[in-house]
């Protein structure tokens, strides 16, 4: 995919990976970024190129409105998510439910109303920002796992319905990041600058899916062998019993 001149929507606009995504496809001379939010006065990118438009995963008319807010759009970034450190077993199930509503069914339905936008210029692609905990389930992580692993397993269906029309699909898997919805873990982050810079390249090169450190490398290796050496390292790195 050439990324010059592409109209993109970003989905999670106003902070993290989202911005830096917004920055990242602005340095790489795309003609236009929906920058989107739940709240528009959190967007705070400064470019000509940027159209703010509101839009919340849990707000089936925002996202049915979009559409016809952003009808040129070419590349969707599907990047907006939360952590709400449930559990499934004692959690709130409401919270739990928050999570799947979120990264699962929100970033479906926001796929099912630009696919026919997509389609009607020559495919465009889509990117879907994903978590090495797609594949792993760590300690207060029950309800974003579950979660993750549904929309990457999404990710992979939508690829083959979206085939005929054309539209490039490609998931983004990465660990920790240094942004706010991580101020709280104590382990090693990478840059989130690291993200979009990994998903353009890979757009151009046409990766369908982008594994951008090596923790997220490391755990899918591990998924083909006997999962019980690889949470017996876990336990040892979380210090947990």
């Amino acid at each position: 995919m050439h990324i010059t001149d592409q109209i993109a929507l970003v989905t999670g606009a106003n902070r993290g990976i989202g911005r830096q995504f917004v920055l990242e496809l602005l340095e790489r001379g795309v003609s236009k970024v929906y920058a989107t939010a739940r709240d528009l006065e959190t967007l705070d990118v400064d470019d000509s190129r940027v159209v703010p438009l509101q839009l919340d995963l849990l707000d089936q008319e925002s996202i049915a409105a979009a559409p016809a807010a952003a009808p040129d759009v070419t590349l969707l970034v599907n990047n907006a998510g939360i952590s709400t450190g449930t559990p499934l077993v004692t959690g709130d199930l409401a919270q739990a439910r928050r999570e799947m509503d979120t990264h699962f069914w929100g970033t479906l339905s926001v796929i099912r109303a630009f696919s026919p936008v997509l389609a009607a210029h020559q495919g465009g692609a889509i990117v879907n920002v994903l978590s090495a905990l797609s594949w792993f389930a760590a300690p207060g992580t029950g309800a974003y796992s579950s979660a993750k692993a549904a929309e990457w397993n999404m990710t992979n269906s939508v690829r083959l319905e979206l085939a005929d029309q054309g539209t490039f699909v490609q998931g983004v898997v990465l660990g920790a990041a240094d942004t706010d919805i991580l101020a709280d873990y104590d382990g090693p982050r990478i840059d989130p600058r690291d993200v979009p810079r990994r998903s353009v390249d890979g757009l151009v090169a046409g990766s369908i899916e982008v594994i951008v450190d090596d923790w997220s490398a490391m755990v899918k290796n591990s998924l083909s062998a006997d999962p019980a050496p690889f949470y017996t390292q876990l336990t040892e790195l979380l210090g947990t019993p």
